[in-house]
């Protein structure tokens, strides 16, 4: 007769043991290993700053804090940089044929709960990939010409391309969407900072072919931007 209450503690126990897990899980990872991926907070959606007030306090920072960002921040910076935003996969930025060559990579250095390394954005399931472990900023930096807001941001979000998906439709004016389109992405990421009461800044000067070994980028992306972000 004390069977039943032992089944359904195992089952209770079960549960919980899925709950406290669910942000981290290990899925099969197609080049023959495992990949660490986390799901990120669920991103606010309403009660921010107008968008109005941001557009005033949209500027260039480049000083930051030492002090650590959190994850709802990145979740929201990652957001707005290219999460999706209806059931067709429409996203906060436009796209040349909702085509989306883009690709969103977090050097996090100062992040709470989040272990310093380079992580690749996945905005289907609004979570990260990890790629590499380790704090990179100090590499970023110099692959940067040595600008030290890359390195003084607790975190850097840094825009890649895959230009074949647009340019495969569209020629070589293709090339001009996907530039274009970055624009986009990297100025929503801007007004998020200033939401947010962050600062960042958009960088373009760096050698495009370490930035793209030091993350690990695919054969196929190209590197854009980089913004690091840190608190004011």
């Amino acid at each position: 007769m004390k069977i039943i209450p032992v089944a359904i503690a195992l089952v209770l126990m079960v549960v919980v043991l899925a709950v406290l897990i669910q942000p981290v899980r290990k899925e099969p990872d197609t080049r023959g290993g495992t990949e660490d991926i986390i799901i990120l907070p669920e991103p606010r959606y309403s009660g921010g700053m107008p968008v109005e007030e941001a557009l005033l306090g949209r500027r260039s920072i480049r000083n930051y804090k030492d002090e650590a960002l959190t994850m709802s921040e990145v979740s929201q910076l990652l957001w707005a940089a290219q999460g999706i935003t209806n059931a067709r996969g429409f996203r906060t930025a436009p796209s040349a044929g909702a085509l989306y060559p883009l690709e969103v990579y977090v050097v996090a250095g100062n992040v709470e709960g989040l272990p310093a390394g380079v992580y690749k954005y996945r905005p289907q399931g609004h979570e990260l990939e990890m790629v590499a472990e380790g704090d990179v900023r100090p590499d970023l930096c110099a692959a940067a010409v040595n600008q030290e807001c890359v390195e003084d941001g607790a975190a850097v979000l840094v825009f890649a391309a895959v230009y074949e998906r647009t340019t495969g439709k569209y020629g070589e004016r293709g090339v001009r969407y996907v530039h274009m389109e970055v624009g986009h992405a990297a100025q929503n990421v801007y007004l998020q900072a200033v939401s947010l009461g962050l600062g960042t800044v958009v960088v373009g000067a760096f050698d495009d072919e370490e930035v793209e070994r030091l993350l690990q980028m695919g054969d196929d992306e190209r590197a854009l931007c980089i913004m690091p972000v840190g608190r004011l």
